[in-house]
């Protein structure tokens, strides 16, 4: 696992250890996480969300405040500037800090992994108690990416947002992040979204047809999830406490 934006040893590009070609690229106020050719992607983005081919997944950071009448329009604008076809991007939108993004990789059994998670928990709540709600749009607080290199089926691909979802749960309660209504463990933010990008490519023999914490690619998609957000909800914890004792870490970043 590796936080590649943070340290004395950071850098402006991280490419993966397992899967040639995937790169996360840090970019002004974006997280730009791509490979060569496109992906089958299932997601719950603002942007270019549910079922798409995708060969970029960007994370963008917005202000706190940021109450866009119109996230969609916002981001295909922001995607101009940057000269990034919007048919080939799926878009997330956070207010966390995305250089204190966690990313873990592995080889498994007919795949290849690698998931990079943002987070923010000011906004931390829990499913199934009542709350204020709103019909407004806010922008995402923990933006997870689950980066497959095998052959998943549709049914797969749902169970492994599932799970993804499970080990979300986990990580919060073990890192005693709490809903400030009800007092008891979070089971997420207020505004999570989550991306699946399956490379589906024929080099692999195997066809993955669940992805539960029982399976090979499940347990290494809760394994994952669960050890990103954990290490980025620490990384928040350690930057934030020394920032209010006056100490900064822009010196150490690039």
């Amino acid at each position: 696992m590796t936080l590649p934006f943070i340290g004395i040893d950071s850098t402006d590009v991280y490419s993966s250890s397992v899967w040639p070609g995937l790169t996360f690229r840090l970019a002004e106020d974006c997280l730009v996480m791509e490979v060569p050719a496109p992906l089958d992607c299932i997601s719950n983005a603002v942007f270019r969300g549910g079922r798409v081919r995708a060969s970029r997944i960007v994370n963008w950071m917005v202000h706190k405040d940021y109450r866009g009448l119109d996230p969609e329009e916002d981001f295909r604008q922001l995607l101009a500037s940057r000269d990034c076809p919007a048919e080939e991007t799926v878009g997330l939108q956070t207010a966390a800090v995305i250089r204190r993004v966690a990313i873990a990789e592995e080889d498994g059994d007919c795949f290849r992994i690698a998931v990079c998670t943002t987070s923010g928990t000011r906004n931390a709540a829990r499913a199934g108690y009542s709350r204020a709600t709103y019909s407004a749009y806010e922008p995402g607080t923990i933006n997870t990416a689950i980066f497959i290199d095998g052959r998943l089926g549709e049914a797969a691909m749902v169970n492994a947002l599932l799970t993804a979802a499970e080990a979300k749960v986990s990580a919060l309660q073990d890192a005693g992040i709490l809903d400030p209504v009800s007092g008891k463990s979070a089971t997420g933010t207020t505004t999570d979204a989550t991306v699946l990008a399956v490379s589906q490519s024929a080099g692999w023999s195997a066809i993955h047809r669940y992805a539960g914490t029982a399976t090979t690619v499940g347990d290494a998609i809760g394994r994952l999830v669960y050890r990103t957000l954990l290490e980025t909800i620490e990384a928040d914890r350690r930057e934030e406490q020394a920032e209010s004792h006056g100490y900064r870490f822009d010196h150490l970043h690039r």
